[in-house]
Parts: structure tokens; sequence; C-alpha cells
């Protein structure tokens, strides 16, 4: 009887310990703040704890890709969640919150919104952004040199030329532990204007009160989508998260971070 039972007991023991394992996010490094204080707040209300992982969308997608066990998928775009779901590897994606691109400037830059594409494309500046396809943010850089365009012929070439891709890219070095790479970044001179988004900006200025943050003007205003999506095989405890960011307990608190919700325009 002792040989039926115990492997029985020890099936139990696998099954009661996978249960208990935290939930494994993959999330955009914009939503650090904001999605580790959603992750308490669920731990919270429901006993299950969630390990995040936070980094640029598209190098994440590529992890989840070579088989890294994610099981919900938070990017800081549509394109990359979307990419997964397409290859069978995660379900529908859902928008669940919203940003916009602003500019992080150090003083010595003198700029406002009304100057921003004037001092952007002042030689004698650096303008920082992130790495395209790599980082969604750099990639809103990108769209935003289009519109530039639009305003001031030959701006874009200008932009796309001068811009220092420092952040967000596959040989970028780390963000420093607790504190904001773009403040960092602005602060030491690497860039004097960087675009980036305004959550991020704020947490920036927060840090390092003597940065501006400049809003974008409407001509050349940018914003992003943010995509969540379970990736396939995930457990019934990654549903329950994926469900409470999109829930009125997760939206108050991606709100309180700067983010839009995913139906605002």
């Amino acid at each position: 009887m002792r040989l039926v039972v115990l492997p029985f007991l020890c099936s139990l023991i696998v099954v009661q310990a996978n249960a208990q394992e935290p939930v494994r996010l993959y999330a955009a490094g914009s939503l650090r703040a904001a999605l580790t204080e959603v992750a308490k707040s669920f731990q919270a209300a429901t006993g299950v704890a969630v390990t995040p992982t936070f980094g640029a969308s598209g190098l994440l997608r590529e992890r989840i890709e070579k088989g890294e066990p994610a099981e919900v998928f938070a990017s800081a775009d549509m394109g990359h969640p979307r990419k997964l779901a397409e290859a069978g590897r995660a379900g529908p994606v859902a928008l669940f919150t919203r940003n916009r691109l602003c500019a992080l400037a150090s003083p010595r830059a003198a700029v406002s919104a009304g100057t921003l594409l004037e001092r952007m494309l002042d030689p004698a500046l650096k303008l920082g952004m992130s790495t395209p396809k790599a980082d969604p943010s750099g990639d809103y850089a990108m769209q935003l040199y289009q519109r530039a365009e639009k305003v001031r012929p030959g701006a874009q070439a200008a932009l796309e030329k001068k811009a220092l891709r420092l952040t967000g890219g596959p040989d970028s070095p780390p963000p420093p532990k607790g504190r904001s790479v773009y403040g960092m970044l602005v602060e030491r001179g690497d860039a004097d204007v960087f675009l980036t988004y305004c959550t991020n900006a704020l947490e920036a200025k927060r840090e390092v009160p003597a940065l501006t943050v400049v809003q974008v003007p409407e001509a050349l205003g940018v914003g992003a989508d943010y995509g969540l999506t379970l990736i396939k095989g995930a457990r019934p405890g990654a549903e329950r998260f994926a469900a409470y960011v999109l829930s009125a307990p997760g939206q108050e608190i991606l709100s309180r971070y700067g983010f839009s919700p995913g139906d605002a325009r």
C-alpha cells in the first residue's frame, strides 16, 4: 500500500508547489514602478506572488521566443505581443494602458514646448533616444521625426542622423539600480534632450529636480499603446494577474503613475 500511496503523495506535493510558484511577468521597463505596485496589491488581494522581469519590450519578446518561461507579457507597444500571438506563442492582445512621448531636458538646453524642434535640431545639443525595434520608445521617437518632417522639411533626416541611441539596445548598459537611467544620462551630459515616455521623464525629474519635462507640441505628438497578453501554457494565477491589471484597482494604480486608461485618447 505504501508503494501506491507514496507516488500519489509526491505528485500532490509537486502540484501544490507549482501552484504556489510566483506568476512570471515580463514587462516593459517603463512599467517597473507601476506594475511592481500592482503586483504587490494583487498578492495582498489573492495571496499569489508575482516575479517581474523588466526590460526593453523587443528584447523581452526575443527572450520569450527563445523559450524563457514568461507567463504574462506587458509591452510598451502592441506590435511585439501581437507578433507572439501570430506565432501561436500567446493569446489575444489587450490594449491595457497608454503613455505619451515627452522630452527630458537639462537646464543648459533651455528647451520649451515652443522651441523643442528647433533645439533638437541644434548641432550643439546632444539628442538622446532609445534603440528602435528593440525598444518601442525608440520607434515612437522615429515617428516623432517623421512628424517633424511635415513641420520642417529635412528635419527627419537631420534628427535621425544626430540622435544617440543610448538605451534599450542589446548592448546598452543596464539601468542603475534604484535610479532613472534617463535622469542619470541627462544629468551627466550624455544627452541634453532625451525623448522618452512622459512617465519616465516625470520619474527622472523627481530624482533630479533641475531637469525639465517638456510636453511635445501637438504637431509632433506621439502616443504609445501598451499591449498585454498571456503566454501559451500560463497557469491560472497568471490569468488572474492579467485580469487584475485590467481591473479597476490595477488601472487606478497605473493612473497614479501617469498612465492613461486603455480607452483614453
